[in-house]
């Protein structure tokens, strides 16, 4: 692929190969460096980096081999939550060692949004038009939120723990999580958000919309800003590390191309947009290594693309036949897995002959 200004030393270089029956749908890292990996059969992997050890959790009691959709480590990895089509969220304690906990049987609900606060051992999960969480010390679902516009399509917590945000028609709700019962703030908009993002530093809310624009709120601002243009379906947002006097990178992928958004120091002039344009076919998943300008990005063409600095191409990987379905990168930023549309499961590692991220 010589031409594509491709760096001459990799940067990621293949630890690990793991493979399940169906379609990884989700890929999810604890603070301890343990790999969780799900798939559209029911089954949830977990591959523990420190030793190459793996086992297959969760499978046997599938029996209708309902897709496990969602997966997340709570902020001390001590828990690991699962979700998906058959309406259970499976609760796993991971230390000291690994046994479930609990099932919320929620059926026929399909649970396809669930997160760990970043900052405490409260999980909140979607139902339908509701999300629920629930409180690991006290085993219970302490506050259930009403959303009721619509199903909720998207939730995301900010960095910081303090304020619960989630989309879907007619924009986004904020709760404060140190007050469930007060009204949550509105974020207004003309369509559906179907995807939302609060950057590291909890200053900016980002919703990829139904119209094919994106919304970008500035905490306690109440003028947002909005960006135009997209070819289709906006199926990803990530914020980068928080930049020195300005504002972090916001990278949006739709088709097969990223959009790399730079605030501009004065506000009036808002947002500056560059294009990156290589790969062939839909961009499933995108990710910004943890404090870092790297770049990773799947896409339906086999590639798992490192874009040095959200910039230039600087290594492209494969190993999926079919495609690839979801990325994630380790906390330390030191690894980096992925999953296939074929079951495959692939994890990098920092190379020590291509030192250089950025």
């Amino acid at each position: 692929m010589s031409g594509l200004g491709i760096t001459q030393k990799n940067l990621l270089e293949q630890q690990w190969r793991g493979q399940l029956s169906e379609y990884v749908t989700a890929v999810a890292w604890s603070v301890d460096g343990c790999l969780a990996v799900s798939s559209a059969a029911g089954e949830v992997l977990l591959w523990d980096g420190g030793n190459g050890d793996s086992c297959l959790i969760l499978g046997s009691d599938n029996t209708g081999e309902q897709s496990i959709d969602c997966l997340d480590f709570s902020p001390d990895g001590q828990f690991l939550a699962a979700g998906g089509q058959d309406g259970g969220v499976r609760i796993w304690q991971v230390k000291p060692q690994l046994q479930r906990i609990t099932t919320l049987n929620n059926a026929p609900k399909w649970v396809d949004h669930l997160r760990w606060s970043p900052t405490a051992n409260q999980l909140a999960f979607s139902l339908g038009r509701y999300v629920q969480v629930w409180d690991a010390a006290e085993q219970a679902t302490i506050i259930t939120l009403p959303f009721d516009s619509s199903s909720v399509l998207g939730m995301t917590w900010q960095p910081q723990g303090q304020h619960l945000a989630i989309a879907g028609d007619q924009g986004a709700k904020v709760w404060d999580s140190r007050n469930w019962d007060d009204d949550p703030f509105l974020v207004d908009m003309a369509a559906a958000s179907m995807a939302i993002a609060w950057s590291p530093d909890g200053k900016y809310l980002a919703s990829g919309n139904l119209d094919l624009t994106i919304t970008v709120v500035q905490w306690g601002n109440p003028h947002p800003w909005v960006m135009r243009g997209f070819p289709g379906k906006i199926r990803n947002l990530r914020w980068s590390k928080s930049m020195s006097n300005t504002a972090p990178l916001l990278a949006a992928s739709s088709g097969e191309g990223i959009v790399i958004w730079k605030k501009q120091t004065d506000d009036r002039q808002g947002w500056d947009a560059r294009v990156l344009d290589l790969h062939t076919e839909i961009i499933q998943d995108i990710a910004f290594q943890p404090k870092s300008l790297l770049l990773a990005s799947a896409s339906n063409d086999g590639w798992v693309c490192l874009w040095q600095k959200a910039k230039q191409i600087a290594q492209i990987m494969n190993g999926a036949t079919q495609g690839f379905s979801c990325l994630a990168w380790h906390p330390g930023g030191h690894q980096l897995a992925a999953g296939g549309q074929n079951g495959e499961v692939l994890v990098w590692s920092e190379s020590k002959r291509g030192k250089g991220f950025g």
